[in-house]
């Protein structure tokens, strides 16, 4: 852990920030720890300052940052008006690149902050003329182009209230969610390119716009394709000169409605409030990744994903969102690294399955391109096993960290990751987030250390959702996140706080392999297992039997032309034994052409478990709601034969 002189003469914005501490607050904090042991303690004192000196854009005075202290329903900042909008406002040079589209064949789009700016405040004149007003909805079937987060900024603007899908949603997987909104506006693109194939969304956008009944419709032309005669042109509606002006609103004014998964039912509409998505993406960005002038995020992710919300705020501190438009293999696993190398790239976002990918096929970025402007790596969407971090440092460079965070979309942000003056461990989250109050329990609410437990938070968090879309009563909320523990914020991972307040997730916790009373998270076995070279993907599953047995079966998807042999077998269950836990050997290994996961890539563990537990397919999981439904197939038959042998 750095010391006192470290983190005060940090270069990074955190170092600042405890200079700044030092200077206004009279707080002497000499490591990162003290630092968030302050943060979580004095949660006014803490979320103020980063609103002073992050210079957030509030438009009113406060008296307060926390006037009551309670979950659900904590009061943060009364009477503060803002915008999400007014931080494109801020200084900063015009001409200088916001939103760089990247697409798969190498073209590139850039839209410079001053244009970024006037075709953000064109759409806005356009969809007041549309009749578009505070609170009213506006949702986006778009890939992830700049014109996605024009639509977004435009939305924020005025007051609507923004959600977004993905284009490669279907038609009546984009209608689940975005249907729930009675949406005023529906900004579509007509098609779009993905692994080298072009796909016309002109038939899904018809199916989308009869389905939810939006007032108009506009559609962003990447292909030409013809939706309708009726639907109004991008072009047209963001043309023209005139001023943003954003309007201003409470600081709990919905912002955006983010989904759910929906595998198990009606994707929950997770709505979030201005001011305190403003503070959450003003401290990741600026405090924890060091984002700012000069700095440049590229992602490879979807508009349906809350990544995509850390990516396109980017520019509100300053920094250069790059958003690749593609699928990230395609043509090969190296197309996103060259895309780093030409755009000169700060911070890599991805998943430990690209890293695994890169892997196998063998790509060396350090040697393919130019990395040098690479100053971190940050992943997330599963748990980084620590091949990934060596693997980085053999091939992308040892001088680059590989930061792991964990969150959700629920908070829109992380509960634990990185900071510039806390070590890199691998296999571990370096922290907890500065303002969260994390902390792993047991069935009776005691906290543990160095052992494991449930992911709660015990103290509010400004970003937490201000309701869930349609639940007058509060009811699904509380039911959603506060009833196994009432008061605390229970998330549903199972993880390890250690001695050194560093962080392990060990995977979803009603997922968890509970095997004669000794539990592991399922995320252990994939690391031992998925670390062979003949194993793409696997998936494991522990189901407590009618009869008090227990049933563990893995599931493996193998590369081609591996076969699942004895041999092969022999040598998974030696890698779970040595590397994860003698007792978590699996009863079977099973081959299967693909394991299914849901859009936003978790794979399908407890839908899975259920299936082949006897419950109806239908009743636990919607395929429209998962990345290849084909793939459920196989265990939909697997349980049928398991219920004929019964």
């Amino acid at each position: 852990m750095t010391g006192s002189a470290g983190l005060e003469l940090d270069a990074s914005a955190l170092g600042g920030f405890c200079r700044w501490l030092r200077k206004n607050r009279d707080l002497d904090l000499s490591d990162y720890g003290e630092l968030h042991r302050w943060s979580v303690t004095d949660l006014p004192g803490f979320w103020s300052a980063v609103q002073q000196y992050l210079d957030v854009p509030f438009r009113t005075a406060y008296r307060e940052a926390l006037a009551e202290e309670r979950m659900p329903g904590a009061r943060w900042f009364p009477g503060v008006r803002t915008n999400y909008a007014d931080g494109l406002l801020t200084d900063g040079d015009p001409q200088e690149p916001a939103l760089i589209t990247v697409h798969e064949d190498g073209s590139t789009e850039a839209l410079t902050t001053g244009e970024f700016r006037r075709r953000v405040a064109a759409l806005a004149r356009s969809l007041t003329s549309l009749g578009v007003g505070v609170g009213d909805r506006v949702v986006g079937y778009l890939p992830n182009i700049g014109e996605s987060a024009v639509a977004f900024y435009a939305a924020a603007s005025i007051g609507a209230v923004w959600a977004s899908v993905g284009s490669d949603y279907g038609p009546d997987a984009a209608a689940a969610r975005l249907g729930q909104l009675t949406p005023k506006v529906l900004i579509a693109v007509d098609g779009y390119r993905y692994a080298g194939v072009d796909r016309d969304c002109g038939p899904a956008v018809a199916t989308l716009r009869e389905a939810i009944g939006p007032t108009h419709t506009v559609i962003v032309p990447r292909l030409g394709s013809t939706v309708a005669p009726d639907c109004l042109d991008w072009r047209e509606l963001t043309a023209g000169e005139v001023p943003l002006e954003p309007v201003a609103v409470p600081f709990d004014h919905p912002l955006w409605v983010l989904f759910s998964s929906g595998t198990t039912g009606i994707p929950k509409g997770i709505v979030h409030s201005h001011g305190g998505v403003q503070l959450e993406m003003y401290k990741t960005l600026r405090l924890h990744w060091d984002l700012g002038a000069g700095s440049r995020l590229l992602w490879a992710t979807s508009p349906s994903w809350v990544i995509w919300t850390l990516l396109v705020s980017a520019p509100l501190v300053g920094a250069t969102a790059v958003l690749y438009d593609g699928s990230p293999t395609f043509p090969d696993t190296a197309g996103l690294w060259r895309a780093a190398s030409a755009h000169r790239v700060t911070h890599f976002g991805t998943s430990p399955g690209f890293l695994a990918a890169c892997e196998r096929s063998g790509v060396f970025p350090g040697r393919l391109c130019d990395l040098s402007a690479l100053r971190q790596i940050i992943a997330t969407g599963s748990p980084v096993p620590p091949s990934a971090h060596a693997w980085v440092s053999a091939h992308v460079g040892d001088q680059v960290p590989l930061v792991a965070i964990s969150g959700g979309t629920d908070v829109v942000g992380a509960f634990v990751g990185g900071a510039p003056t806390v070590p890199v461990v691998p296999g571990e989250i370096s922290a907890p987030c500065l303002g969260v109050k994390v902390e792993a329990w047991d069935p009776q609410g005691r906290a543990l250390v160095n052992e494991v437990g449930e992911l709660v938070v015990t103290r509010p968090m400004p970003s937490m959702p201000v309701a869930l879309w349609g639940d007058e009563s509060g009811e699904r909320y509380r039911q959603a996140y506060f009833d196994a523990y009432p008061g605390t914020w229970r998330h549903g991972d199972w993880i390890t706080v250690t001695d050194r307040n560093s962080v392990v997730i060990h995977g979803r916790s009603d997922a968890t392999l509970n095997r004669n009373g000794v539990r592991m998270g399922s995320a252990d076995i994939y690391a031992a297992v998925e670390d062979l070279p003949e194993v793409h993907e696997a998936l494991v599953i522990g189901a407590e039997l009618p009869d008090g047995g227990y049933w563990m079966p893995l599931f493996v998807a193998l590369h081609d032309g591996v076969e699942l042999d004895d041999s092969l077998r022999d040598r998974i269950r030696r890698a779970i034994r040595q590397q994860a836990s003698p007792r978590h050997v699996p009863d079977e290994i099973v081959a299967v052409p693909a394991i299914p996961h849901t859009k936003t890539g978790k794979k399908l563990e407890v839908p899975l478990k259920r299936i082949l537990l006897g419950a109806e397919p239908g009743a636990v999981v919607a395929p429209a709601a998962v990345d290849a439904p084909e793939a459920l197939d196989f265990f939909v038959r697997l349980a049928e034969r398991r219920s004929a042998r019964a």
